[in-house]
């Protein structure tokens, strides 16, 4: 297989204009273009993975992205390549970056009653993309490298979030020019709620739960002296600003939408991952038996995870069954990747002998549901079918480029195969995208030991010596 250089993964993925102009935004364009913006942003990215704080669960946020891209084709620039990803933070929280990143802390997810107030969220995020509020914010540093950009603007955001710590986030870069950028001003606010509200209404949403998430998250903030969510920090909410978009949607109709029920069972995903297994199980028994609250579907889905977490293989069985008919018997649970998965890890666990099989059909009714690719190539390796693991991986990190666990699973791919430069040089992205710089230059060192044609080699030199700058300007941050 070839694997596209890690310069051109870093610095040229698409990202194109739209035809219309941004109303606010153009002003970055003078000394950022798209391009850089990606840059900073995908650095920025290396950083958060470095943190810890990436939620890597690939259902949780193909989930996110299905309902961000949703929106973006109708923003100003539908052919930006976007990427929505959810942080393990069960704080209130969402935030942008530069080219296109937009994350969502857990907390939020668990916060919205319905589909539509996710969208209004990820709309305002994707507005202040578009219009490039923040790069403007990243631009104003002229003359830094994009690896001081990319720190700038993680700066930016950890200081709007909680300001009593910010002089430790923007330690060492430029702290007295981001503290005069805390805050999105008064018209950007504005201008994203208002454009937001136009990528949910083209989306079929219903654009009255953007003023009736807003107005909750206000309310409830009067109930908690002093501590108010960190989303109202980043995004300040006035009286004045929920007016105005009351008075916005004050002429178009309620739309009562079914939420999806992916919604649903992400949400059950990550109540169940804040609790120990035993309490999920008690949680789930209880939800679906004296309180009777919530999707009953996804209820049976979170005790079938919650047992299986707590070693309960046979009453996971029991009642996976259990889930599996009412799934049958309700049109919108028919043909649902994130229950097929769950059917897939149960029978992974009881070694049913049809395993692989399941799997191998699976994947080819749901060609692009990670968590199903990456345990049908775990099970592949298991059966010592690296060839095929390969030609799956190939595909798949051509959607996904940034993705450590498929660039982990190609390493050791390979090295069934017996390719050490092609391992060594996957394992060198799977460091690089979880900012471990240093153990990624040293997997390349191994892989151009390893020796290979011209070609190749000469990609991992190009590769080494951009991982290299980029260790320096952090060194020297």
């Amino acid at each position: 297989m070839k694997i596209l250089p890690l310069l051109l993964l870093l610095i040229f993925s698409p990202c194109t204009l739209g035809d219309g102009l941004p109303d606010l935004g153009d002003v970055s364009q003078a000394t950022l273009n798209p391009m850089q913006e990606r840059q900073i942003g995908q650095q920025s990215m290396m950083q958060i993975k470095a943190s810890k704080q990436f939620l890597n669960d690939p259902e949780i946020n193909d989930y996110l992205n299905q309902i961000g891209n949703r929106l973006v084709q109708f923003s100003n620039e539908p052919s930006l390549d976007f990427e929505f990803f959810a942080m393990n933070d069960y704080s209130v929280n969402a935030f942008a970056l530069p080219g296109g990143f937009v994350g969502v802390n857990a907390g939020l997810l668990l916060i919205t009653e319905n589909e539509s107030e996710l969208a209004s969220v990820l709309s305002h995020e994707i507005s202040h993309v578009t219009q490039h509020h923040l790069a403007r914010m990243v631009s104003a540093q002229k003359g830094d490298t994009m690896a001081s950009m990319a720190a700038i603007a993680l700066a930016i955001l950890a200081a709007r979030s909680n300001p009593d710590a910010s002089s430790a986030a923007m330690a060492g870069v430029q702290a007295h020019a981001i503290q005069k950028q805390l805050d999105f001003t008064r018209a950007h606010e504005k201008e994203a709620d208002r454009l937001g509200l136009e990528l949910m209404q083209k989306a079929g949403f219903d654009t009255h739960a953007m003023p009736e998430f807003l107005g909750r998250l206000q309310r409830a903030t009067r109930l908690i002296d002093g501590n108010a969510p960190n989303y109202l920090r980043t995004h300040p909410i006035t009286s004045d600003r929920i007016a105005d978009i009351e008075n916005r949607v004050s002429k178009q109709p309620y739309r009562l939408l079914p939420d999806s029920l992916d919604f649903d069972l992400v949400r059950t995903k990550l109540i169940g991952a804040q609790k120990t297994a035993s309490d999920a199980v008690s949680y789930f028994t209880d939800a679906l038996t004296t309180h009777r609250h919530g999707n009953p579907i996804a209820q049976q889905y979170g005790l079938v995870r919650a047992l299986l977490r707590n070693n309960q293989l046979d009453r996971a069985r029991t009642e996976l069954a259990v889930l599996l008919k009412q799934a049958a018997n309700t049109p919108s649970a028919q043909n649902n990747a994130m229950l097929t998965a769950l059917e897939g890890e149960v029978k992974r666990a009881a070694n049913d002998p049809d395993t692989l099989s399941f799997y191998r059909v699976a994947v080819q009714n749901f060609p692009q549901h990670r968590a199903l690719i990456y345990d049908y190539v775990d099970l592949l390796l298991n059966n010592k079918q690296a060839e095929t693991a390969v030609k799956l991986l190939t595909d798949q990190i051509t959607r996904h480029p940034t993705d450590t666990t498929l660039y982990d699973l190609q390493a050791r791919s390979y090295h069934q195969l017996h390719r050490p430069l092609e391992q060594h040089q996957a394992q060198a992205y799977s460091f690089a995208w979880q900012g471990d710089l240093h153990d990624a230059i040293q997997q390349l060192e191994l892989a151009k030991r390893a020796g290979g044609n011209f070609y190749q080699l000469s990609i991992i030199e190009s590769d080494l010596h951009e991982l290299r700058d980029m260790q320096n300007e952090q060194v020297k941050k």
